[in-house]
């Protein structure tokens, strides 16, 4: 097994989580929806605006939760990224849904609005933005065309937390939009996830797929005698010990973000001589607003990144690509559909190599892996590497 000396992530620790713990273990509160949850729930309603927030095991459960909330059904076609984890898919999937996969944007890797509009059919029903590294999609493009479809839009914005684009935090755009809290994630609680609920019409049903089809949550707030089954659901309620857990890390989540905007900006700054020397093409600048959840690089191609991969691995440092695009999977043939050309997503997915980025790393740790990425990258140059054309 490999001893990594700079991981590729690494979970923040507030100093406060042994505590919360303790709190709630001792409190004999251990089923969800008590004090921490309501207190994780109240300071994502304050951060995003959304009209109610509702914490859930993943960001795969809130995706589900909205797909069955959203109305999804089979025929229906969803429109999302091919760049994207299955999950995103998945949840329209188990629905009976087709998932329309469309390409990204070349420079944010975004979903990108052109793509979305020549996808749209009579069978659309949801629209589904993936703000990728927590960039912010093009939102203004892609609700005109949700209006003109009629197509309701889903955030996933898992990776997005506390970004925003014209001064409007992500999960605020759409009807729904889902976040994760997965050990990868700025902000974590090991596994976790929330729905974002913008629609108030929805917020009734949302709370009852997500206890089990049933009104318990009415039952508790005093609205009914007793609650049973009225709709289709599912166990989408975590428990106390996660909720304490994120809540430590949710109190901290401007510190951790700055953390990793100034881990951001050093890499930018140390890895620009080698785009210059043309072996890597860096991320624009960090858009205004974005959390700094990903620094990655293009390379010149497949071999050069899993040789990349390979030599940083030999010096302790976890360095990782990222998806297999959904409509080149098995399950992506199966489930799914492509619209348009999917060039740019087959490009990006060969190429593109997602450094190390944690709060907590030292400049250090951002010098050693720029100085052995450079060494690496060299030595494969020399060896007929051509130089780069496309820039981000």
């Amino acid at each position: 097994m490999t001893r990594w000396s700079i991981p590729f992530t690494r979970v923040h620790l507030t100093g406060r989580e042994i505590e919360y713990l303790r709190e709630a273990v001792e409190s004999r509160q251990l089923a969800g929806d008590g004090s921490f949850t309501r207190r994780c729930q109240r300071w994502l309603e304050q951060a995003t605006g959304c009209h109610r927030a509702l914490l859930t095991p993943s960001g795969t459960a809130a995706l589900e939760i909205a797909a069955i909330v959203a109305g999804i059904e089979p025929g229906d076609e969803v429109i999302l990224p091919s760049f994207t984890f299955p999950s995103t898919a998945n949840a329209f999937v188990l629905r009976g849904a087709t998932p329309v996969f469309v390409d990204i944007d070349a420079h944010t890797f975004n979903i990108d609005p052109g793509a979305v509009a020549a996808a749209v059919t009579p069978r659309t029903r949801a629209i589904v933005p993936v703000h990728y590294a927590g960039t912010l999609c093009d939102m203004d493009a892609i609700d005109a065309i949700a209006r003109d479809a009629g197509a309701v839009v889903i955030e996933d914005a898992a990776q997005a937390l506390l970004s925003v684009r014209d001064s409007k935090p992500a999960g605020s755009f759409g009807a729904l939009a889902a976040l994760s809290f997965h050990q990868t994630k700025n902000i974590t609680a090991g596994e976790g996830g929330a729905i974002l609920i913008n629609d108030s019409s929805l917020v009734a049903r949302a709370e009852i797929v997500r206890e089990k089809g049933t009104d318990r949550s009415r039952f508790f707030r005093g609205e009914v005698d007793k609650y049973t089954w009225v709709d289709i659901g599912s166990s989408y309620l975590p428990g106390e010990l996660i909720a304490a857990f994120l809540l430590a890390q949710l109190e901290d989540a401007a510190k951790i973000t700055a953390a990793r905007e100034a881990v951001w900006a050093r890499y930018h700054q140390l890895l620009a001589p080698l785009e210059e020397e043309g072996v890597l093409v860096r991320p624009r600048e960090l858009s205004q607003g974005a959390n700094a959840h990903i620094y990655s690089i293009l390379l010149p191609s497949f071999a050069d990144r899993m040789h990349v991969i390979e030599e940083l691995k030999r010096h302790g440092i976890g360095a990782v690509f990222h998806y297999v695009p959904l409509h080149s999977s098995p399950a992506g043939r199966k489930y799914g559909r492509t619209s348009g050309s999917l060039r740019v997503t087959d490009d990006v997915s060969e190429r593109l190599l997602r450094l190390p980025i944690w709060s907590g790393m030292s400049d250090e740790d951002v010098d050693l892996v720029t100085q052995s990425l450079g060494t690496a990258l060299r030595a494969a140059r020399g060896q007929g590497v051509a130089r780069l054309l496309p820039q981000m």
